[in-house]
Formats: C-alpha cells, structure tokens, sequence
C-alpha cells in the first residue's frame, strides 16, 4: 500500500523511531479530524471553482472526503511514518483515488494554515457547546430560584452572618455570574470565528485561490488579513482558556458553598445520594466527594493557561513546531471544563435545601443589625456611623448577657445611646420590632438588584429574556 512520505524529498533517512514518537501529534489530532476533513472540503471546492484544479479531479478528491465525513475517525490507518492527522487524511485519500488525483488537495494549502484553521473551528464548535450548557444551568438554576423567592437565608461575608436574603436571591447571584461567563466566551468566540486558510506556510500563495469562498463556506466571518499572523496566532486560544479559567473559578465557589452548606455546623443543604460518598470506616458519613473534585478540577484549567502562556511568550515568527504543544493542554481544558460544568449543573440543581435551617440560623447571630442602624438614621436624622457606634454596643451588651434582639426594646436602646450621644432616641417598639423582623427586612429591600421577592421576580425576568435570545441565536 502506498503512503505518502513527504521527507524522501529533501531528507535521506527516515526519522529516529524515538524522535517520531517524540514529535508526533496523533494522539490530540482526534479532536481536529471533523474539522480538518472539513477545511479540506472547503479548500478543494474553492480550487475546483476558481479552476486551480480540473473538475473531475476536484470531484474524485471531494467524493473520498465525504465517504471518510461519514466513516469517522476510526477508519483512518495510521502508519508509523505519519507525522499528523493531516497526512492520514491524505492517505485515506490516496487509497480510494490513487495518489496522482489525490496529490492535487494539497494546491496551494500549507499544513501550516490548515492546522491553524482546524483549531479555530474545533474551538469554535466546543465554545458554542459550552455556551449550551452554560445557559442549561442558568435555566435550572431560575426555576430552583423561582421554588425559593420567599426563603428567607443569610447573607454571608468574611463566611460571618451578613444580612438577610433569600435563598432566590443567592442562587441569581450564580446565574449572573453564569450569565458573564457566557458573554464572555460570546466576546472571545468573535476573535475565533476568523479565517486563516489561504495564508499558506507563511507568505500565502501564487495561484489565484478564493479566500472570501472559502471563509463562507467554513463559516467564517471574516479571514485574517496577514498570513504570517494567520499561521502563527494562538492567542485565540489564550484567550478561549482564559474564560474558561473564570468559569472554573465561579464553578469552583459553587462547589465550595455546597461543602460548607452540607456540613452538619451548617447543615442548610443535602447534596443527593448520586453525587456523594461514604467513609470506608465511618459509615455514618456523607461525604460531598464530588463537590470536592469539582474544586479540586478546577485548578486544571488555570494551571494549563499558565502552560500555554509560557510555550507562546517565546516563540517568534511565524510557525515553529512548539505550537503543536499548545494543543495537549487546549484539549485537557476542554474535556475537563465540559465534565466540571455538567456535573456542578447536575449537583447544585439537585440539592434539597433546608428552610427551617436557614431560618433559625437568620434569627441566631444579628444579621438585621444594619437595619436598626438605619432606622435611627431614618427616624431621628443621626448619622450613619453614630447610629453604628450605638448599634455595635447595643450587639455588644446582648451578648455579654445572653440575649437576644427578641429582648431588646425602646427603653434598652435609649440607655445605649445616652452613653454614646447623651441623649435618648425614643425610637418605637413596632419600629424596631419591624427593622428587626428578617422576614420584613428582607422586603423591604426593594431598590433594584436588591433581595425582596419583587426585586428578585424582576431579576428571574429579565434572565429569562436573556436567555430566550441566546437560545434562538445557538439553534
């Protein structure tokens, strides 16, 4: 059977058996085949339109390359010899049509910027496959948040009781953030959809080739106006990984809250039985495994930025084979960032969350204090920080003796304030008992982006907005 070995040109000897395994990219270009079937496709209809190649010849070429579209990877033979993926395909060519037709696919194209264009539309294909399944969570996560618009829970920071919010308005804050990585990667999707086909090894062409058709045909929005940037970009791909680094992280909070929740000093969640474990010696234990890989996962993807990173700041122009260790580490971030994703989707949208918890953990520890401060604002006209002064010994003297906001009244707080501003603030009772109600509190909170129901109906709406144009631009 005949192989294509395009070293017998210009090299003597075939190439160290270890030096080929060494340089040899065959296990990653899996992932570019569709792709690669696909650019020689384009090309080879460009050449036959614009007569660079005879008819007949471009229709054999083109009939082997969609019987092989059909056959997949799997039929592909690779010889020892191959280098890459791209001449496996031309072998598989050569086999159904002879090598003398088969040598006419490869007019006025490079390897170089086949690779190149090979990329960017396997990116582009996982960039919109993420995007799915970013929105998917997002519209989980709304319905979970439309169950939850009055469940009352507190608002964390420094992991120290806040204020109060709803369980809603926390779950939106996900999906916001959700929401920006989406865009995000919409925004990087634009400098990846270029088309770089037509640049050549470096320097482009002298045959007449059609770089407008074949940017149409691979459903590019445009071609890369300079071919040594066209074969020698990666920064797309930096870019690419670089939101997806964000995502990992926000997917890793995610992850994080859930350990914290299920822990039995929070005990506010229980994550399903398909997405934990048990001790192997400790059978009473439920262990979050799962949101523990995800947070463990996650700094996969920014360790693999920084890799790449490294391989491209020192490489100068225009293709050097150091590019092609680019793509191991692309691919890792893919497949781990698509399994990172699906499985927080699935785990955080199956959680059963305890109202009754939540409630007596937002009456434990002051998270309406704020609310008193800004009553005695409101009512007397003090300012912020005086009220907050008073506030803080107020909190200070309820714990010193064991109570709780329950006891205080009208009469505990003037005795405060006369020490701090040597008068009373005869504040009343059904005020303060109302500041101090998290239930009332929170609806309250009406400005917008706040937490009361309205403002979190409001939020879920406009969401949903959101997330019926993005569907209708993704089918």
């Amino acid at each position: 059977m005949f192989f294509l070995k395009i070293r017998d040109g210009r090299l003597k000897k075939a190439m160290d058996e270890e030096a080929a395994e060494f340089t040899s990219s065959v296990e990653f270009d899996k992932y570019i085949f569709e792709a690669d079937v696909k650019c020689n496709i384009a090309h080879t209809l460009m050449l036959k339109e614009e007569k660079i190649i005879d008819e007949e010849i471009a229709d054999k070429i083109l009939e082997a390359l969609f019987k092989l579209a059909e056959e997949g990877y799997n039929s592909l033979n690779f010889n020892p010899a191959d280098e890459d993926i791209h001449i496996a395909i031309e072998n598989y060519v050569i086999k159904s049509v002879g090598v003398y037709v088969a040598g006419f696919m490869h007019t006025a194209k490079s390897r170089n910027d086949q690779v190149a264009t090979d990329l960017r539309l396997s990116l582009r294909t996982k960039i919109n496959e993420i995007q799915i399944n970013i929105l998917d969570f997002i519209k989980g996560l709304i319905e979970l948040a439309i169950e939850h618009k009055h469940t009352i829970f507190v608002g964390y920071t420094h992991l120290q009781h806040g204020q109060p919010i709803t369980f809603a308005h926390h779950l939106m804050a996900y999906a916001h953030s959700l929401k920006r990585d989406y865009e995000r990667l919409a925004d990087s999707h634009k400098r990846v959809n270029l088309n770089p086909l037509g640049s050549g090894a470096l320097a482009t062409t002298t045959f007449p080739i059609n770089r407008e058709l074949t940017t149409k045909l691979l459903g590019f929005d445009n071609y890369l106006e300079n071919s040594m940037d066209g074969v020698s970009s990666r920064d797309f791909i930096i870019e690419t990984i670089s939101d997806l680094a964000i995502l990992s992280s926000n997917l890793c909070k995610i992850g994080e809250e859930l350990i914290l929740w299920s822990s039995y000093e929070f005990r506010l969640v229980e994550i399903a039985d398909e997405f934990s474990s048990t001790s192997s010696i400790m059978p009473q234990k439920k262990n979050p495994d799962v949101a523990e890989l995800v947070r463990g996962k996650s700094s996969i993807v920014t360790g693999e930025l920084m890799t790449m990173l490294m391989i491209l700041k020192g490489i100068p122009y225009t293709y050097n084979r150091d590019l092609q260790e680019i793509n191991p580490h692309l691919w890792n971030v893919i497949e781990n960032i698509e399994a990172i994703l699906n499985i927080t989707s699935k785990m955080t949208l199956s959680i059963n969350f305890k109202k009754e918890r939540a409630m007596e953990l937002v009456y434990e520890n002051f998270a309406t204090a704020t609310d008193l401060a800004d009553l005695m604002v409101k009512e007397k006209k003090i300012p912020f920080r005086t009220a907050h002064q008073i506030v803080g010994r107020i909190v200070n003297e309820v714990n010193s003796n064991n109570l709780n906001f329950n006891d205080i009244d009208s009469e505990f707080v003037d005795r405060i304030a006369i020490e701090i501003i040597e008068k009373p603030l005869y504040l009343s009772n059904d005020s303060m008992k109302k500041a101090l109600d998290p239930i009332e509190n929170v609806k309250s909170r009406k400005v917008l982006g706040g937490p009361s129901p309205e403002m979190v109906d409001l939020s879920i709406k406009n969401m949903q907005k959101f997330l019926e144009k993005e569907y209708k631009n993704k089918t």
